[in-house]
């Protein structure tokens, strides 16, 4: 067959191909990865133009290029994002339907299993047991890397192997309940850590289901986060459902289906789940109820990270564009935020001060690198530090009253900062990860850091 006989072929199939879809989409609702018109089903402003650049979310490039390559730099990685989504999510599997009421669900979405085992059970317990050089070679979760007897200030007492880690700036994968218990996810799989006892406890894992293409790298976990009184484990994931899990019972309490994308963070407010999606979608969740969703509101930016403040009075939202949203605690209510403040980079280094609760700090990205503490009631920036370095995570001890941030290039190290308003000084740095600084959490006291980075480690540092 000629070449131009080639071409009228394929065009006529994908014509045949389109209507066929479109069809179908007009009659059933939208299909997840399908970016054609569908008519009445979509939201008002709901434009693939838009979904296009929220989904721009990819980590910041591994290495600094010229500033005027940055718009090549980000359309290309942007069109490697639609490409990978529209080729691991198939219609047949997922489909949304946006009914009168305006709330997305999901129908005929696959039933996910996911099992419990617990350390005893593992084959070969790698913290006891094996050569250094095959844990080195092959380590297994929390297998020990290296270990000293003695505390020294900026060296760290245990490195523990995180093979499988997500190398994602946006993601949130490792949090300590107020029991001690850390909680970090590998891939599609949770462990929990011991911290008093230095234990590995177990992992909730998904259970691959055969003939789903693309199905582990919708399964894997995007963001958890501890309920506050340390008996529930709220998992986020990457295809836009939540999982509630009891701990104590190893039991799975509710699976929530209310996003549409990526979940990317998770914020507890007693009772109250809050969580945020990849569009820019904020839910919030009351858990007793029979029907959990009971409030939303909608930010334009993607959302990055999400926290509630200490006396539960303001919600702040971060999102990729450099807005930093705080607002008020009337779910059901104005659906604005009462304030908003702007930072040159993404918003998703963020935390609120326990002590001074109209305080925030955030850090800004590698275009910026900038630690800033802001004023929330008057929306200004109260004081600010250069740390020449990405900032991709961020935490308060409220025991020490420091502020601890991790950082990526060129250091990849963690720094402990003391801070009496409105001074903001370097306390000390702690140095060992080789690759950026992922994720930060501190034990219940306060005197311990746990930081997982992307060279698949797990730190513990004395402080």
């Amino acid at each position: 067959m000629s070449s131009q006989g080639q071409k009228k072929t394929h065009h006529a199939s994908y014509k045949w191909f389109r209507r066929q879809i479109m069809q179908r989409s007009s009659s059933e609702g939208p299909a997840a990865s399908t970016p054609l018109s569908t008519g009445r089903w979509c939201e008002p402003g709901f434009e693939f133009d838009a979904v296009c650049q929220r989904l721009e979310l990819d980590s910041p490039p591994r290495h600094h290029e010229p500033a005027q390559r940055g718009l090549e730099e980000k359309q290309g990685s942007l069109q490697s994002i639609l490409n990978e989504r529209s080729l691991s999510v198939s219609p047949s599997h997922f489909k949304y339907i946006i009914p009168a009421s305006g709330w997305p669900f999901t129908e005929n979405v696959p039933e996910q299993v996911w099992a419990w085992t617990a350390a005893t059970q593992e084959r070969g317990n790698t913290q006891q047991t094996g050569s250094g050089d095959n844990i080195r070679s092959n380590p297994q979760p929390f297998a020990i890397l290296n270990k000293t007897s003695v505390s020294l200030q900026g060296k760290s007492v245990m490195k523990l192997a995180a093979p499988s880690l997500l190398n994602d700036y946006y993601s949130n994968l490792l949090d300590c309940s107020c029991n001690g218990m850390i909680a970090l996810a590998l891939g599609s799989s949770v462990y929990l850590w011991n911290s008093e006892t230095r234990t590995l406890v177990g992992h909730f894992d998904l259970s691959p289901q055969p003939g789903r293409w693309g199905h582990q790298n919708l399964s894997s976990i995007s963001s958890l986060c501890w309920s506050r009184d340390g008996r529930a484990l709220c998992i986020g994931i990457r295809q836009g459902q939540i999982q509630l899990w009891d701990v104590e019972h190893k039991q799975k309490m509710r699976c929530l289906s209310s996003h549409m994308s990526v979940v990317r963070a998770l914020a507890w407010k007693q009772q109250l789940l809050s969580s945020g999606s990849v569009l820019g979608r904020i839910h919030h969740h009351d858990l007793r109820a029979p029907e959990p969703l009971v409030g939303a509101a909608v930010q334009q930016e993607g959302l990055c990270s999400l926290q509630w403040s200490p006396g539960n009075d303001w919600l702040a939202s971060g999102s990729t564009d450099g807005l930093l949203h705080i607002w008020d605690s009337d779910i059901a209510g104005s659906h604005q935020p009462i304030t908003t403040m702007k930072q040159p980079s993404a918003v998703k280094a963020m935390g609120w001060c326990p002590w001074q609760r109209k305080m925030i700090a955030t850090g800004g990205g590698w275009k910026d690198r900038e630690l800033r503490i802001w004023d929330t009631q008057s929306a200004t920036c109260v004081t600010s530090a250069d740390t020449n370095s990405q900032i991709c995570s961020l935490r308060w001890a409220e025991k020490t009253r420091r502020l601890v941030t991790g950082h990526g290039l060129p250091h990849h190290h963690i720094i402990c900062w003391d801070w009496e308003c409105p001074s903001l000084s370097q306390s000390y740095h702690l140095t060992g990860h080789s690759l950026r600084v992922l994720h930060l959490a501190l034990n219940p006291v306060g005197t311990q850091i746990f930081s997982a980075g992307a060279d698949q480690c797990l730190h513990i540092w004395d402080i």
